[in-house]
């Protein structure tokens, strides 16, 4: 490939397309968040520049939750009287002071911002495939048919750190089949943990195959190097020669770490860019590895300290999912962590902190595929998709439900007791929380109806909201203390505002659902599930699900703030961003 036809999908059309849409998105968003108040403005409305120089007028649709539906196609900008062609860079110059834009923080957003913008022109050139036909479509075809990224952060598809040839190589929405390279590390400074009825040997062998691990073992006794001296690690094809190849170069120089080249079996990167689904062999585990690339807030790599306790926590997560008839009869699973590895590397940890990106470049977890839970007829899709509106205005939630034949108020409540009535369950009977944003749920359909939700990304982003829990010593770190007045935000901001916001003024634009319909059933699923439960009678009164009003918890002012390290994951409740309320969509109902 030459370099011009690296950035061939940058045309100077795609370009102006995506710039008006991403600037759609920063100002519905902006403005949900109260970084910017639009002013009326005849039919429409308009934002000023911080020099109030500069005008953006538009057209908006106000929906529940304060969700602006802004029309891309209306948007002008207009200076001195005359209007100006739309510049994204230059709308987060125009709005620096505005968005609290540091000067420190302002350069490296915009680099994000670029991406982003290169990412959507890529969509733009290549994904012509419609909802219609993603609807019949295999579960990857879905994963990657994804164009939008999180419904929240606008600069939602950074990736810094990856350049375009690598982009085309492991963005998932170039669907580009991986291969993942492999080390062997030295079980003075790697260890492997797995749960239950999983060891070492067996685990390794069923995923590389017996021929794989054997021309590994022949690597290392070629280098009089005793195979049982090591652990297998496998490594993101970037982090190997971007990182990790001249960042533990003295690893590999001592042969703590020796490379052993790729294995046989072809991956595609997830919508989280450093998980990868096995489609040589679809039943084996997903692998999620380091990737030492900024994204969205966060560096990601993975701690090999956090790896230590992950496959006991989900086995932990399992257990409770199992015995408790409420959670296990919504047909609700998870696909556990089952094993992972991490590598130590002594003199970067002792000069730095738990935080450092230096201690979270060499780790990897395995976690189970949803494809042997099929049963005949069953197909399966990321929650994103519901999100998903395809080039011809589209939604992929629009094609599940005429494909499903049901009312559309009948689809959505299956939706809900599949995915919903499960965290409410889990929050007030256990004060568990999940982070179940779209990426992080698996869908299970039959003809277009969702049967049963899959949870995943259990050990880092699920949490206990209860300092006095009694847990098992190995899973005691998913143990928070959130103040009460903040708990509900795990439904309230994670599932209503970061999730069926969109979903509800997706459904309503396209003509399918009022918005009224649509929170008139949530409102019933969840009387629904209170109803059923009377022994969490007391609960569900000091947390009220139909309480007038809530937190505006602010996503995007996390990463305005500091786009390398939003939050603290071990203090989930320690950086939020939160500025007035919202209406409570179920209050009255």
């Amino acid at each position: 490939m030459t370099p011009a036809e690296s950035v061939a999908h940058l045309s100077p059309e795609r370009w102006a397309r995506a710039g008006r849409l991403l600037i759609r998105k920063a100002l519905a968003e902006f403005a949900h968040e109260r970084l910017i108040t639009p002013e009326e403005d005849g039919a429409g409305y308009v934002v000023r520049s911080d020099d109030k120089l500069t005008a953006y007028r538009f057209t908006a649709v106000r929906r529940a939750l304060d969700h602006w539906e802004v029309d891309a196609g209306s948007i002008t900008r207009h200076r001195d009287g005359a209007e100006l062609p739309l510049a994204a860079l230059e709308f987060f110059i125009e709005l620096k002071d505005s968005l609290g834009l540091a000067d420190a923080v302002l350069p490296v957003y915009l680099e994000e911002i670029s991406s982003t913008l290169s990412g959507t022109c890529y969509k733009l050139a290549r994904h012509r495939t419609t909802s219609a036909e993603l609807v019949s479509g295999g579960f990857q075809a879905v994963e990657t048919g994804m164009t939008e990224g999180h419904p929240c952060f606008v600069a939602n598809n950074g990736r810094l750190g990856f350049g375009v040839h690598e982009y085309l190589s492991y963005a998932p929405e170039t669907a580009h089949p991986v291969r993942l390279v492999w080390l062997a590390a030295h079980r003075s400074r790697a260890a492997f943990t797995a749960g239950a009825g999983v060891e070492y040997e067996g685990f390794i062998r069923a995923e590389l195959g017996e021929e794989t691990v054997e021309r590994f073992r022949r690597t290392l006794t070629a280098q009089g190097l005793d195979p049982a001296d090591y652990l297998l690690i496998p490594v993101h094809p970037w982090q190997w020669w971007n990182k990790l190849s001249v960042t533990f170069a003295a690893e590999v120089a001592r042969r703590h770490l020796v490379p052993l080249g790729e294995g046989d079996d072809e991956y595609l990167a997830q919508q989280s860019v450093r998980t990868f689904f096995n489609t040589s062999a679809p039943h084996k585990h997903y692998v999620k590895t380091a990737l030492s690339v900024l994204n969205m807030g966060f560096m990601r790599g993975l701690s090999a300290a956090y790896m230590e306790a992950t496959p006991a926590i989900n086995d932990w997560l399992s257990q409770l999912i199992e015995s408790d008839p409420v959670l296990s009869g919504s047909g609700l699973t998870i696909i556990r962590e089952r094993a992972a590895v991490g590598y130590r590397h002594p003199e970067y940890e002792r000069v730095t902190d738990r935080h450092s990106p230096y201690r979270k470049m060499l780790a990897a977890l395995w976690r189970e595929s949803p494809v042997p839970s099929l049963a005949d007829g069953e197909t399966l899709a990321t929650m994103a998709s519901l999100l998903h509106v395809d080039h011809e205005g589209a939604s992929f939630a629009g094609a599940l439900i005429e494909r499903s034949g049901l009312a559309p108020v009948e689809w959505l409540r299956r939706y809900l007791r599949a995915y919903y009535t499960p965290l409410l369950h889990s929050l007030y009977a256990y004060d568990l929380a999940f982070m179940p944003h779209g990426e992080n749920t698996v869908l299970v359909l039959r003809d277009g109806v969702v049967r049963r939700a899959v949870y995943k990304d259990i050990a880092e982003e699920i949490v206990v909201m209860d300092p006095d829990a009694v847990l098992p010593p190995e899973v005691a770190r998913i143990r928070a203390d959130v103040p009460e007045d903040q708990k509900l935000l795990s439904i309230f901001t994670d599932v209503f505002d970061c999730f069926f916001r969109f979903l509800a003024a997706i459904l309503a634009a396209e003509g399918v659902l009022t918005e009224d319909e649509f929170w008139r059933t949530v409102a019933e699923v969840s009387r629904e599930y209170q109803e059923a439960n009377p022994q969490l009678a007391d609960r569900f009164r000091q947390y009220d699900l139909f309480a007038p009003e809530f937190a505006l918890s602010c996503l995007n002012r996390l990463q305005l703030r500091d786009n390398r390290q939003m939050v603290d994951l071990t203090d989930p409740s320690g950086a939020l961003q939160l500025v007035g309320t919202l209406r409570n969509p179920l209050a009255g109902r």
